[in-house]
């Protein structure tokens, strides 16, 4: 991911509601969900629903589906992926044993994923 691309990301999600946004796709897996669907479930209009969503794939973040006269969204995985790995590319300087890192929430010093 370049420098330019995180920037974007980083900004659509530095929102409240396209990051509530985000984490319900997450969450939905790579099934996504219906725009009517993510606005029920989040209490959101239509149009200011509309609206975030279009600077989440703008940004790259998420994926539209046209599916007749409704869209399905999806969270762009790779994107998040490549976002998280330009993150902590140079986490630590490379220590394996470093308590930073994705993986550090998920362990502890000495335990075999770290």
């Amino acid at each position: 991911m370049e420098t330019n691309d995180a920037i974007a990301a980083l900004t659509a999600l530095g929102h409240a509601k396209r990051l509530a946004i985000f984490r319900l796709l997450v969450v939905a897996g790579p099934d996504g969900r219906m725009a009517g669907h993510i606005g029920e479930a989040l209490g959101m209009p239509g149009a200011t629903l509309s609206f975030h969503l279009k600077e989440l794939a703008n940004a790259g973040l998420v994926t539209a589906e046209p599916q007749g006269r409704f869209v399905r969204y999806r969270a762009a995985f790779d994107a998040m992926n490549g976002l998280i790995a330009y993150l902590t590319h140079n986490c630590c300087e490379g220590s394996p044993q470093a308590e930073c890192g994705p993986m550090a929430a998920a362990c502890s010093p000495g335990d075999a994923c770290c």
